[in-house]
């Protein structure tokens, strides 16, 4: 089981500034910026008091966050690996990642694509004897495999310009736990 903590609101209240700092009016049309995607870090798995749970990407360049509401079990899924934590079966995930070990097939990358009608995108890049494969997939998923597959986690720049732009959107973590 996994203990939720609580998290510094020391880091807590700068995240929260630093992503609403960056909002801008819901009316305004997204400028897609032109550029490769950027590689980003898991900051981690977050709930609210309403029991909501996101998962925390920050830009290694510049910093941006984007904060993905996602749900229980894929909140679970993500945190385990970056806890360190293991669990005495395999989750889904791991059997996953078992599977494509045993079929010789590697974790590339993953690349959050887009945000669109409230939905992120995401792709997952694999590479099965040599040719390259991609796959669609839930961000959420796609980030449980990267992480237990040591694979760099990268998000389009539209996904950062629309998260912004996103009316109630993420303001980042407010009050509530890390999990």
């Amino acid at each position: 089981m996994i203990r939720l903590r609580r998290f510094s609101g020391l880091v807590l209240v700068p995240a929260l500034g630093i992503l609403l700092a960056g909002a801008r009016n819901p009316g305004e049309v997204a400028t897609p910026r032109v550029g490769s995607p950027r590689e980003v870090s898991v900051v981690g798995v977050f709930s609210d008091p309403r029991g909501q749970h996101g998962v925390l990407l920050e830009s290694k360049g510049d910093k941006r966050r984007v904060l993905m509401v996602i749900g229980a079990a894929e909140a679970t899924a993500i945190a385990v690996p970056l806890e360190n934590i293991t669990p005495p079966r395999p989750l889904t995930h791991d059997l996953f990642l078992t599977l494509f070990g045993r079929l010789k097939v590697s974790v590339s990358k993953v690349v959050i694509t887009d945000l669109r009608n409230d939905t992120y995108y995401a792709t997952l890049y694999l590479t099965a004897d040599g040719a390259p494969m991609e796959l669609d997939s839930r961000p959420s998923d796609a980030i449980a495999i990267a992480i237990r597959a040591k694979a760099p986690v990268f998000a389009e720049e539209r996904v950062f310009d629309k998260a912004e732009r996103v009316p109630g959107g993420p303001a980042g973590p407010g009050p509530g736990e890390r999990i």
